[in-house]
């Protein structure tokens, strides 16, 4: 069996990372794309998509008391572009009356867009933004980044998953997939290492980055706040994942090939 299927997916979208240590599932949001697969044969395929999904976390969700006081939050939009080879664990033939449904693995590698936002929820307006307003963060320097040294908001990501394929005729059939994306950033989120110098900060950035980096923590931990220098503010040895899961319909454009009995064998 060779040949190309072709369709859209729609799903849902998580993250894990330094807000969301515990792998919570509590905030789904929308994601989709649309994928273009060619068969090489009833086990093996391989496949290219263009994906968008949404991520966002909050520490005000987590039971931890360090991540509750540390009080950050995050959202972004995730667009990509996938390419993976599948395998599938039983013979599968469109159209065929035995073998019109398999599991697959899949495996590849995605690159991928991002650009971390918060909300600005202070007492009043700081350097021209009011409460209430998204705040991009990556150009505040959070984390003490000096100007021109902030992370890449493009990069690539491990992507790997398991789905299960049955047709619905020969033209048609039905996926439901579910892949993770291991990146190679921490900065999903803004949030990797430890907490910059206060007065750096403000004199390179602003007011503004100095609470979107550490304002917005409580007073808490034995009397002094969060955000000195030095102290922890994520783990940058952990890199940050993010995940779709989502059903697909696709539509075969190939067809079957008889086995050739001789010069007279035809195409069906």
């Amino acid at each position: 069996m060779r040949g190309w299927e072709v369709g859209p997916w729609g799903g849902v979208s998580y993250y894990f990372g330094d807000l969301n240590t515990n792998y919570r599932l509590d905030r789904p949001n929308p994601a989709g794309g649309i994928l273009a697969r060619y068969n090489f044969n009833e086990r093996l395929a391989f496949s290219l998509s263009g994906n968008y999904g949404k991520i966002e976390a909050y520490d005000s969700d987590s039971r931890n008391p360090y991540e509750l006081n540390r009080n950050l939050s995050f959202e972004t939009d995730i667009w990509e572009a996938t390419a993976l080879f599948e395998f599938n664990f039983l013979p599968y033939f469109h159209g065929s009356r035995d073998d019109f449904f398999t599991p697959y693995l899949f495996g590849g590698l995605s690159l991928f867009s991002f650009n971390p936002m918060a909300e600005y929820d202070g007492p009043m307006t700081l350097d021209g933004v009011n409460p209430g307003e998204m705040v991009e963060l990556r150009s505040l320097g959070t984390e003490g980044q000096f100007k021109g040294e902030e992370y890449y908001t493009t990069t690539a990501a491990l992507t790997y998953g398991m789905g299960f394929k049955f047709d619905i005729n020969y033209e048609w059939s039905i996926n439901i997939h579910i892949g993770a994306r291991s990146t190679y950033t921490d900065y999903l989120d803004d949030v990797s290492s430890v907490y910059p110098d206060r007065t750096d900060l403000l004199k390179d950035r602003g007011e503004l980055a100095v609470y979107m980096s550490s304002g917005k923590s409580l007073n808490a931990e034995n009397g002094s706040a969060l955000g000195l220098q030095g102290r922890q503010r994520g783990d940058s040895n952990d890199r940050d994942t993010y995940l779709f899961a989502g059903v697909g319909v696709m539509y075969y454009f190939g067809d079957v090939r008889c086995p050739s009995y001789g010069k007279g064998s035809k195409r069906r």
